[in-house]
């Protein structure tokens, strides 16, 4: 009976141990996109899911930004960045994949800012400051 808790004690502490080592390679990183519609936010949330170490992907289109969960053992936000990249979309400043980008459709792609866009006298439509 002893030996069978003291098995039982070493095989918790062995799991505790194993989860905490896990835990602790999970990082976040918060990416900003050039995300348009919900068939963007759709994509590159089924893309990442696929990545290499990612755990979960979110993707808010009001800020435009992917918060992605992933094991740093596994991947980095640079790499992250890339495979957005790749996809056609705008990641953290790196500017999107030309070939993908023209690939993706309409709705998809960042709305075109006219000259004189953003002035009360210039009519554009956009949500820029001029209006329709």
């Amino acid at each position: 009976m002893k030996t069978i808790k003291k098995l039982s004690i070493v095989a918790i502490l062995f799991f505790a141990f194993t989860i905490t080592l896990n835990a602790q390679d999970i990082k976040y990183a918060k990416i900003k996109t050039s995300a348009q519609s919900e068939l963007c936010k759709t994509t590159i949330q089924n893309y990442l899911a696929y990545e290499k170490g990612v755990k979960d992907v979110e993707l808010d289109l009001k800020t435009k930004v992917v918060t992605v969960k992933y094991s740093s053992k596994k991947t980095n936000e640079d790499n992250l960045c890339a495979a957005i990249t790749k996809l056609g979309y705008d990641a953290n400043g790196q500017k999107a994949n030309k070939e993908a980008y023209d690939k993706l459709p309409a709705k998809c792609k960042k709305p075109v800012q006219k000259e004189g866009c953003g002035s009360s006298s210039y009519r554009c439509g956009h949500s820029c400051g001029g209006s329709k």
